[in-house]
């Protein structure tokens, strides 16, 4: 598995992985914010992805995530489903978390503890130390979310 910077070429792959998630995130595939922020992070060479596919044909994304250097923050994490359970979101994680400031606490907001579709994700931010910090409040697609908080090594 081998993560990569994603690249303008990718933008439909991502659509189309963001559509595959908006019942847990709410509608964004089809928004213009939510386009033109992917298209900027691919510029900042701030959203990285795991993809398959021969060169020259349609990219094949096993998922992605967004991070903001500034905020010290994941700002946006998806696997597509079939690639669940396989390894490709704790690639993803420990790739994002080694790109962000380890001096100060990293953010992440996700899934509460109340929702089971959101289960498999808390799980992985637990087993990377994330702990919950504060109320997230409901996400668009009206599920209760959590901001939580990885703290800087002792």
């Amino acid at each position: 598995m081998k993560v990569e910077y994603a690249e303008l070429t990718d933008f439909d792959a991502w659509i189309r992985l963001a559509g595959e998630v908006e019942p847990l995130f709410g509608p964004m595939a089809d928004e213009a914010p939510f386009q033109d922020a992917l298209k900027q992070a691919m510029a900042q060479k701030t959203a990285f992805c795991i993809r398959s596919g021969p060169d020259g044909k349609e990219c094949t994304l096993k998922g992605g995530i967004i991070i903001s250097e500034e905020l010290n923050e994941i700002l946006w994490f998806a696997v597509s489903k079939p690639c669940r359970g396989k390894g490709y979101g704790r690639t993803l994680l420990d790739f994002a978390v080694s790109r962000l400031n380890r001096t100060k606490p990293i953010l992440v907001q996700t899934f509460d503890a109340s929702s089971p579709d959101g289960r498999a994700a808390r799980k992985l931010y637990l087993d990377f130390g994330f702990l919950d910090y504060k109320d997230g409040g409901l996400n668009p697609a009206g599920i209760p979310t959590v901001i939580m908080w990885l703290a800087p090594p002792s």
